[in-house]
């Protein structure tokens, strides 16, 4: 892995030179004050805070859209329940037809992205104790850099298995610029280690400009233990318990709750509040957030944006099979399949497929043409079903557990479970997770962590290898990790390339 990782970011500093009284000799010697470097620039708190922003920055990078797609896009299209009429995103295709390869552009930003903010998170962890400034400030920003890279690395294990551990800032000399793969294990136990400190880093419980809170820091490590119980490390009662206990923290605090309306979920008014626990930062006509185009059926003129890219909707199969009266099915709920025209709002027209709504901001299709919402990365919905899923595993359909699916149902207009056996409930909870978090980059990595898959004929569960998609193609063992990118491979020849690719 062939990177420097020692940048924090870029200074800008315009400097009016007084030539008057000044003898040319002078000039020459003086030091350059704007030219800041890892050694002369940690050194004010102001300077802590900056570089704990630039660790932020890589969460965007995988967002987006376009008629080439986008790498959130990959983790969608290998659940099989999603479609695309963008014939010229060959990255989704290959991934979408199961005939991936190790060149795919998605992947590469996944790795890439991931390791930059991992970089930066290193040089923050390393730097920031040295700085003279107030100790609870100081603790909270490393708090911050801690479950940031965090975040990275969950992301890289579940996706690419084996990577390399790094911790420590990289430079051109470092013995550590070209690292050996870790155990996947090995990478959990960082991401633990990082999410404990965090922590205890006196992290407010909410924040609503949007950086990393309390809330966060423990949904997350509920959802790292939930991961950690299951596969590939299959830690079982006990880690289940840790992600009940972690989820159970969070539920217990009432600081969050679930939305009334489905609508709230894509209102720019409604970021980093209520449901909201901790999502990727944008702001309309500074930087907007760039997925809307991609989420329009191809050219048929609903949208003011002039682009209309049709690249990801749900499969048929998978939106119908959502139960009789389930609200989020409905039209406009989670998907739509009409929309007025943009020359005519009183037409209607049959879009001929389900496409995504949950994610889709009104104002900017309409008219701005600049979206201001936030990418979702995790919700309330998501830690009260990791309750119910780990909770029924340590003690069985609990009234606990039953109300925390439950909540989930409610608000999409379906009755109460009850009476199940613990069989029956674990099944229940894993397709409320597939109904209510679709589209969220969640399905896939619940589908290799639990080896299985959903069959949206039958609407059970089956076994991950062998599933067939509705369309056709068969998930084989490969398809458990994506392929290291081929410019990582060659960069490091102490990588060794997943098997299958």
């Amino acid at each position: 892995m062939k990177r420097n990782l020692k940048t924090v970011g870029q200074w800008m500093l315009c400097t009016a030179l007084m030539l008057s009284g000044a003898g040319c000799s002078d000039f020459l010697d003086e030091s350059d004050r704007s030219n800041f470097t890892v050694e002369n620039y940690f050194t004010k708190p102001e300077h802590a805070v900056s570089a704990v922003n630039s660790i932020y920055d890589a969460l965007k990078t995988t967002t987006g859209g376009g008629f080439g797609g986008a790498p959130w896009m990959m983790l969608e299209f290998a659940t099989g329940l999603a479609n695309t009429e963008l014939g010229q995103a060959v990255n989704s295709i290959f991934v979408r037809n199961l005939v991936n390869n190790s060149d795919n552009e998605y992947g590469r930003v996944y790795w890439v992205s991931s390791y930059k903010g991992i970089g930066n998170a290193n040089l923050a962890i390393a730097k920031i104790p040295g700085i003279a400034m107030d100790e609870a400030a100081k603790k909270k920003v490393l708090g911050e850099a801690r479950f940031l890279r965090a975040w990275y690395y969950y992301n890289l294990v579940r996706i690419f298995g084996k990577i390399p551990i790094i911790t420590d800032p990289v430079g051109l000399t470092s013995e550590n610029l070209y690292p050996e793969a870790a155990t996947e294990e090995a990478v959990y136990n960082l991401i633990v280690a990082d999410l404990t400190e965090a922590e205890a880093s006196g992290l407010p419980y909410l924040d609503k400009t949007g950086r990393v809170s309390m809330g966060a820091v423990k949904s997350l490590l509920a959802s790292v233990y939930l991961t950690m119980a299951g596969y590939p490390l299959q830690k079982g009662a006990e880690y289940y318990k840790k992600a009940a206990d972690k989820a159970n923290e969070v539920i217990a605090s009432n600081q969050y709750s679930l939305f009334p309306s489905y609508d709230d979920l894509h209102d720019p008014s409604k970021k980093n509040i209520g449901e909201n626990i901790f999502m990727v930062q944008f702001a309309a006509n500074i930087q907007p957030s760039n997925w809307q185009t991609s989420i329009i059926p191809y050219n048929q003129g609903i949208s003011a944006y002039s682009d209309e890219t049709g690249a990801i909707f749900a499969n048929k199969e998978f939106v119908e099979s959502y139960a009789k009266g389930d609200k989020r099915a409905e039209e406009k709920q989670f998907y739509y399949r009409t929309y007025t025209l943009s020359d005519n709002r009183s037409q209607t027209v049959d879009l001929g497929g389900y496409y995504i709504y949950k994610h889709f901001d009104t104002a900017a299709q309409l008219t701005t043409t600049s979206s201001d919402l936030n990418w979702p990365l995790m919700r309330y919905a998501e830690v009260l079903l990791i309750y119910a899923e780990a909770q029924n595993e340590v003690g069985g359909p609990t009234a606990e557990a039953y109300e925390a699916v439950n909540k989930i149902r409610r608000r999409a207009n379906l009755p109460n479970l009850t009476g199940l056996t613990k069989e029956q409930l674990r099944e229940a909870v894993w397709k409320e997770r597939w109904y209510e978090l679709s589209f969220e980059n969640k399905t896939w990595f619940d589908m290799v962590r639990l080896r299985k898959a959903f069959n949206v004929t039958t609407k059970t569960f089956e076994n991950y290898v062998g599933h067939k998609f509705s369309y056709g193609p068969v998930l084989k063992e490969r398809e458990l990790l994506f392929p290291i990118p081929t410019a990582e491979i060659r960069n490091n020849n102490k990588l060794v390339q997943n098997p299958g690719y």
